[in-house]
């Protein structure tokens, strides 16, 4: 190729784009910018719902409404009623109840567990519960896990509620 061929061919789209620039950023091209500002204008209005709207509304969705007045009733009565619990609760004061949160994890055994319970007074020998565990048969269903266990449990249901 000649040197002056490619020469006019660049000043050529030089000169094409300048054109296009200009008159794309000019703007006057009127179709465009209405079907642009047409599709553009949107109106936002606040709307403003009364107290019993919005309480129907929550309730529909399944929400409790209460006012503050009711809350607080509420949770009055609910301090009132356990205190009126608590009195009777505190005269059983030799009757204490234990219990024990058991993480039982993979690879442990009944003597683990026992352990865990004569340490809550709640198995007297883990060595006996072991032995106990396996004359019922239930050492391979000891079950990984999270266990709370009380002392007002039986023996038994100490056991149903570990192993299983």
């Amino acid at each position: 190729m000649k040197i002056n061929l490619l020469s006019s061919f660049a000043a050529g789209m030089l000169f094409t784009t300048t054109i296009c620039g200009a008159i794309y950023l000019s703007g006057k091209n009127d179709v465009a910018n209405s079907t642009a500002k047409s599709s553009v204008t949107t109106s936002t209005e606040k709307v403003q719902l009364s107290d019993d709207e919005m309480k129907s509304q929550l309730e529909a969705k399944g929400y409790v409404v209460q006012t503050k007045a009711e809350n607080d009733k509420q949770v009055q009565d609910a301090k009132a009623s356990v205190q009126t619990k608590a009195a009777p609760a505190a005269t059983d004061a030799a009757k204490t109840e234990t219990r024990v949160v058991i993480n039982v994890a993979d690879g442990m055994t009944s003597i683990d567990v026992g352990r865990i319970l004569v340490s809550a007074n709640i198995v007297k020998n883990a060595f006996d519960f072991s032995k106990d565990i396996e004359a019922k048969g239930l050492e391979n269903k000891l079950r990984p896990g999270v266990f709370v266990v009380d002392s007002k449990m039986t023996y038994d249901q100490v056991v149903a509620t570990i192993f299983k």
